[in-house]
């Protein structure tokens, strides 16, 4: 599988979401009648796309709108909604600040100590409004905020920091031992990020309920630029499903795996399904939306890092409501919006009846998947040409 590169040194070619085409098969589903129900531990969600626990994309009324949609959206507890009483003052300041200024306004912003009263004040939000309340914070809050959330009612608890393994070394601190925490915690955990078969595998040892898969494909981040890290998605979740699949057979344990970023529409995230990924995360898609925070804006979770940011603040717009973006009628020709639509049509024309089966669907290698026969979009800057 690898290449050399060079005297002694060889490296394997992994592909991501530009270089691949899925293909039909020998039969055809009504794209009205197919499953795109989601699993995590006894919660099922109709929607299998995870609004991603970015301040520019998930408050209190986004993560309701979300669940009333039948999907799921994650709030982060290290952000301004965990900082601030009022965070919409501070978002709509980050929203308007110059883009040479805006990193290091969010790096001052983010430096406000977290208030633990909050934390159970956002859940008491959410529940109230009959809302599924999911959070995440970074593995050294983990422990001390999942009792915290616990207490106040939450669902599910996402542990998330940019690469996670099960040995993490350190004489400076106490690393979070996933084991016991995951043991200690009696709501669904999902833990994240890694990219590779052995990661994957280890971290389902440790009895979370599910994983997400994926370094530095987001919009708004920038970890590959900055560190030099990451695998493309499209090896990254077939490595990791592979991984699954293995657990599931050794254990009887079937673990949900989610494909986290580089999905900006509805072809992007049928491909995610396709390599093996039984939901997707997704950001920048979401920021989009009327209902989010961010007001058009969208920024990376360690852009307000103080000392090295591994993500920017980027504009994405406001092009329709949730409901639009995720069922639609789609108002633009770029595959953004009605993502629940494309997803089934898509299923449809491969011939698949639910989540599981688009695993097993042909995919080629196709560079020219974007651009073949294209070329007056790209001229004129519409549809697959933006």
């Amino acid at each position: 599988m690898a290449e050399w590169i060079g005297i002694g040194r060889r490296a394997r070619r992994c592909y991501g979401f530009d270089e691949i085409a899925l293909v039909p098969g020998m039969q055809t589903t009504n794209p009205n009648e197919v499953d795109t129900a989601f699993f995590l531990g006894e919660m099922k969600f109709k929607v299998p796309i995870v609004a991603a626990a970015m301040d520019g994309v998930v408050d209190v009324e986004f993560a309701v709108a979300m669940s009333k949609l039948g999907g799921l959206a994650v709030l982060n507890l290290d952000g301004v909604q965990t900082r601030y009483d009022h965070p919409d003052e501070v978002l709509n300041k980050i929203a308007h600040a110059a883009p040479a200024k805006a990193t290091e306004l969010v790096q001052s912003i983010y430096s406000k100590p977290i208030k633990e009263s909050l934390i159970t004040k956002r859940i008491h939000e959410i529940k109230s409004r009959k809302g599924v309340a999911c959070v995440s914070c970074i593995p050294a809050n983990a422990f001390r905020f999942a009792k915290i959330a616990q207490d106040a009612g939450c669902d599910i608890f996402v542990v998330q920091s940019t690469v996670t393994t099960t040995r993490h070394i350190s004489k400076e601190y106490k690393a979070l031992d996933l084991y016991k925490f995951c043991k200690s915690v009696k709501i669904p955990v999902i833990i994240g990020n890694c990219v590779t078969y052995e990661v994957t595998l280890e971290l389902l040892e440790t009895g979370a309920s599910g994983l997400l898969i994926g370094i530095g494909p987001g919009a708004a981040c920038t970890t590959r630029g900055v560190l030099g890290i990451g695998v493309p998605q499209v090896t990254a979740t077939v490595d990791a499903a592979a991984a699954r699949d293995y657990y599931l057979k050794r254990s009887g344990k079937y673990i949900p795996i989610i494909t986290d970023g580089g999905m900006r529409i509805g072809g992007e995230i049928c491909k995610a399904f396709a390599t093996g990924a039984d939901s997707v995360m997704v950001g920048s898609a979401f920021a989009r939306a009327k209902e989010a925070p961010g007001k058009g804006y969208h920024w990376g979770m360690a852009t307000s890092h103080v000392n090295l940011p591994r993500g920017t603040r980027i504009k994405v717009g406001i092009s329709g409501t949730l409901k639009e973006i995720l069922f639609g009628p789609a108002k633009v020709d770029d595959g953004s919006q009605n993502l629940i639509g494309a997803l089934t049509t898509c299923m449809g024309s491969l011939g698949v009846t639910n989540i599981r089966e688009m695993h097993d669907v042909e995919i080629i290698i196709a560079p020219s998947i974007q651009t073949e026969g294209k070329i007056f979009q790209v001229v004129q800057g519409v549809g697959m040409g933006k």
